[in-house]
């Protein structure tokens, strides 16, 4: 069971801080301390300070810098939101140039060579450093689990963050307690728009899709086209529209950017997307390069950028790094990286902006795991056995009596027989825990859950 770590040690590390009173290095502070500390137990002190906000983050990758957290200016509308990241030259360049008047910006088409001239494992997005970088923070040490295990630790705090940020990049009003309140009781906040809602509840849909198939996932038709269905569920004028490639042309306001208009050449490119991201080895790489080309393709009629925030996590969950939740990422930041992808086929700024959110997300979730024991393999291997059971108690309204029968069965013929024993008495305790905070992660839903509390005597 991953240890605490004591309060002294962290202290430690803000003193060492302080010493820098501008901002400090990861290199900078190594060399602060008398002792010799190693250097990812430095990183995970500084994660751990970074998520609960004792410590500032500045910049990205080995450009990264600490120091002490100061006032939020008043400027800030959005508590947690910064106004703006730090980029670098090439990403201000950019953001200068998507950020003059539209009048001002020619009109450009879909390029199909910014595709064609990328070479899995020649071509890269990430330079080396940085992929490093992000495998240092996001990688388990020194552990091999089942794919899926991180996002399963975590799979609570994620739902939420990810749902609410993701939402909120598409201009989604709810905040993070509303969307809490929703995700976990179903309970629509007053005064939004319904379309709001439906928004988030179609990120929970479609992220438990990723962590309850997280052996299976990949860049595929079946895993992309079933993504944009769950996301775009009851958003688009034609329900027809959700999970299929579309066949007539799309515009998109706030850009001069036309998307490709003839569906034989998206089909096309939206197959050589998947077959070049499935062929790239480095699961950065591979997460960048979906969050650049599908949202540039623009292979659905809408909902394309929902799609490519999610996918870039397929690679991350399978290989059981961090995930991504684009936390504290800005509106803005992320729309002009977006845009420098449409209209000048650069990627630099959407590059900063995915360093700098997946620094943040592991600072976060490597918070959340540290309160976490190590998980039992035991339940692993029976993960699916025990969804079942629990939801199958619980909608068939089963009584005590009636669920241990029924229970007793169920292990019998789904479980090896040195197994029995343990596998229904660990589905019997997770029934005597269950309560309305979390039935959720049985995927039942609030009235479900009344219903069958009601007769479990």
């Amino acid at each position: 069971m991953p240890k605490r770590i004591p309060e002294k040690e962290l202290e430690a590390v803000l003193q060492a801080v302080a010493r820098f009173p501008e901002s400090a290095s990861i290199d900078q502070l190594t060399d602060a301390f008398e002792q010799a500390i190693p250097r990812r137990t430095l990183q995970r002190r500084i994660a751990l300070l970074v998520s609960e906000r004792r410590l500032s983050a500045e910049g990205m990758g080995r450009g990264c810098r600490y120091r002490l957290p100061t006032p939020p200016k008043e400027a800030q509308t959005r508590v947690g939101v910064p106004v703006a990241l730090m980029c670098s030259p090439e990403a201000e360049k950019i953001r200068a140039i998507v950020s003059s008047p539209i009048s001002s910006r020619k009109p450009v088409g879909y390029d199909r060579t910014f595709l064609d001239r990328y070479r899995p494992n020649e071509s890269f997005y990430l330079p080396p450093e940085i992929r490093t970088h992000l495998s240092s923070l996001g990688a388990v040490p020194g552990e091999s689990l089942p794919p899926g295990t991180y996002v399963h630790q975590v799979f609570s705090r994620l739902l939420i963050d990810l749902s609410w940020n993701s939402s909120r990049l598409e201009g989604n009003t709810y905040s993070l307690l509303e969307t809490e309140r929703l995700l976990e009781f179903g309970e629509n906040a007053e005064g939004r728009d319904a379309r709001e809602a439906q928004m988030i509840l179609n990120h929970k849909a479609a992220i438990e899709l990723l962590a309850d198939t997280s052996a299976e996932i990949g860049f595929n038709r079946y895993t992309i086209c079933n993504l944009h269905a769950l996301l775009s569920e009851n958003l688009l004028p034609d329900p027809q529209a959700c999970g299929r490639i579309r066949t007539k042309g799309v515009g998109i306001t706030g850009t001069v950017f036309q998307p490709l208009q003839v569906p034989q050449l998206i089909n096309e490119c939206f197959e050589q997307i998947l077959h070049t991201a499935d062929a790239i080895e480095d699961v950065f790489e591979k997460a960048f390069f979906v969050m650049v080309h599908l949202p540039y393709l623009q292979p659905f009629e809408d909902v394309n950028k929902r799609v490519s925030r999610l996918a870039a996590n397929i690679s991350l969950i399978h290989a059981n790094f961090c995930p991504l939740s684009f936390v504290d990422v800005p509106e803005q930041d992320y729309t002009h990286g977006i845009l420098g992808v449409y209209e000048l086929t650069r990627v630099e700024l959407l590059r900063d902006v995915f360093i700098w959110a997946y620094e943040r997300s592991c600072a976060r979730y490597s918070a959340v795991r540290q309160s976490l024991g190590e998980p039992d393999p035991f339940r692993l291997r029976y993960r699916q056995e025990l969804m079942e059971m629990v939801a199958a108690v619980v909608r068939g309204r089963l009584d005590k009596k009636t669920a241990g029968a029924w229970i007793s069965r169920f292990v019998s013929e789904h479980a090896r027989a040195e197994d029995w024993s343990r596998l229904a008495e660990v589905v019997e305790t997770e029934l005597m825990a269950l309560h309305e905070g979390n039935v959720a992660r049985y995927r039942l839903r609030p009235s479900e859950y009344q219903a069958w509390r009601m007769n479990w005597r």
